[in-house]
């Protein structure tokens, strides 16, 4: 039989592969890997000169959090404590606990002296604007 004789409709053939992994990542969501990896998870939005990166931080307060900047690099830190479960015998522990540190490469130098950062009920925003001196000029153009 020639392959142009296969039927086309809904032919994957990566799908076995799809599904194993997707198989390996929940085996393996149970004991915390993921989690620890991407704790705390953030949104990062781009605008003309301006950046705002949000983060998660369910659990903790902004006194456990600090926050380095370094040229065009962001690092946010922290501990995170499990509240005290004496004898607790786990069914499921998907929420990871200790240290965390999320390292952010932005699009562009910021200046730290307008850096704002913000937490309310467990969100923590930081809003980082462009260097002055980094901002594109507009070069006018004149006629010979």
């Amino acid at each position: 039989m020639a392959l142009s004789e296969f039927p086309r409709l809904g032919f994957d053939p990566f799908l076995e592969l799809r599904r194993m992994q997707s198989e390996m990542n929940r085996l393996f969501s149970g004991y915390g890997f993921a989690a620890a990896r991407d704790f705390p998870p953030i949104n990062i939005s781009l605008g003309e000169n301006r950046v705002l990166v949000s983060a998660e931080l369910p659990g903790v307060t902004s006194g456990e959090v600090t926050l380095n900047l370094q040229d065009d690099v962001m690092t946010l830190e922290g501990k995170r404590e499990p509240k005290a479960q004496e004898n607790a015998n786990w069914q499921r522990r998907e929420r990871a606990y200790g240290s965390f540190s999320r390292t952010v490469q932005l699009p562009f130098r910021v200046d730290a002296e307008k850096v704002q950062a913000r937490f309310h009920n467990g969100i923590l925003e930081v809003e980082l604007e462009r260097r002055e001196s980094d901002r594109p000029k507009k070069i006018e153009i004149r006629a010979a």
